[in-house]
């Protein structure tokens, strides 16, 4: 409590909005208006079979999960799946949530939605806390304390066609709400697009996010930042300028840009019907993300690598590596992952445990539990495919 009101601290609302705003980058308030992070809140990925891979899942997804990380392996769906997953960060401060649904809707072409939101919660407005006469903490400022919650909500439609047994095609529409309690909100609009490939063993993947460029137009809302307390002088409330000597944020517009996630995988049989999966992924960003990032200039390279040991489709066993930095303080750091599933029939059960925030890090774990149902009725399994 007392480190929120050091100082001239309530203004850290208004950095805290600004921060927000521009996806934790204060270039972006220059000219370009490049949000770095601006749909940080996605990246995380969903589905905890994918994540305790490591992530690296563009070429071998083929679940109701595809919305998310490639639209094009929604086409392998035989029946109509859902699926669900709750996951928290950083010790439970940043919960994030995910369903999906997705229907065959003929013999070469599927359709799948998908909801997220990322939120956190409880966060301290001490605005009215500041005893504006005397300069100082008002009696019991912890009475005056308000919270509101920041959260970030995704909307996805996608479709997925099936253009022969070896390659499909599949396009995502995104539709992003950002809010920051009463203070700020925002809309983004895009959309992904991916293909995949497969051979008898091997498959590649290509997903192209936000393949558009994203636009976040924010606005604010300048009565969420009045003082309570009157103006004796002008009969007024004070206002935030007066109070706290700083300019509130204005609303502007920011790009996200097109991140290039290209994928390759390989099934290999591991004798009495089990198999064994690998995978590996290589994200190419140009938003100039240059810190503890492998770059060549503006454009940033994350790789992931995983595996999976599947028993007999019941059991399975996995580990990755979700993310590799490098920086002058630590050197190659490794971000790992574990994760083990159950199936039973029509339901898998699914955990991962991974974002250790690098092998020399205290942020915490994050735990993922998912569940996938597949509603395998004859009535409902898609008809063999047409090849042209």
């Amino acid at each position: 409590m007392k480190a929120l009101l050091r100082g001239r601290p309530a203004a850290w609302v208004a950095a805290f909005v600004v921060v927000a705003m521009t996806g934790f980058s204060p270039e972006t308030a220059q000219a370009q208006r490049v949000a770095k992070y601006g749909a940080d809140f996605l990246s995380g990925g969903v589905g905890a079979r994918a994540l305790g891979m490591g992530g690296a899942n563009v070429a071998l997804s083929q679940n109701v999960n595809s919305g998310y990380w490639n639209p094009a392996g929604l086409s392998h769906l035989a029946y109509p799946e859902f699926a669900y997953m709750h996951a928290e960060r950083f010790a439970g401060i940043v919960t994030f949530d995910y369903a999906g649904a997705a229907f065959p809707i003929n013999a070469n072409s599927t359709l799948g939605v998908s909801f997220y939101r990322s939120g956190v919660n409880d966060i301290k407005n001490t605005l009215n806390a500041w005893d504006v006469e005397r300069d100082q903490p008002k009696a019991r400022p912890e009475t005056y304390f308000e919270s509101f919650s920041a959260a970030d909500m995704a909307f996805f439609v996608s479709y997925a066609r099936m253009f022969s047994q070896r390659f499909a095609l599949g396009v995502t529409g995104k539709i992003i709400r950002r809010t920051i309690g009463d203070f700020a909100d925002a809309w983004g609009y895009s959309f992904d697009v991916g293909l995949q490939y497969r051979t008898r063993r091997f498959l590649f993947g290509v997903n192209i996010q936000d393949a558009s460029t994203m636009l976040q137009s924010w606005s604010i809302n300048e009565s969420a930042f009045a003082i309570n307390d009157v103006n004796p002088e002008t009969g007024q409330n004070y206002t935030f300028q007066e109070v706290f000597e700083q300019e509130l944020p204005t609303g502007q517009t920011f790009l996200v840009l097109p991140v290039a996630r290209l994928g390759s995988g390989v099934i290999l049989p591991a004798g009495l019907g089990n198999t064994f999966t690998l995978g590996f992924d290589l994200d190419l960003a140009f938003d100039g993300q240059q810190a503890n990032a492998f770059n060549a200039g503006d454009i940033s390279f994350h790789p992931r690598l995983g595996g999976e040991f599947n028993l007999k489709n019941v059991v399975s066993l996995r580990a990755g590596v979700n993310r590799i930095t490098n920086s002058d303080r630590y050197g190659l750091d490794f971000v790992p992952s574990v994760g083990a599933g159950l199936r039973l029939k029509q339901i898998a059960v699914d955990y991962g445990f991974g974002d250790f925030g690098g092998l020399s890090s205290d942020l915490g774990y994050s735990h993922r539990i998912s569940l996938q149902f597949s509603l395998e009725q004859p009535g409902l399994k898609r008809q063999d495919p047409e090849q042209p």
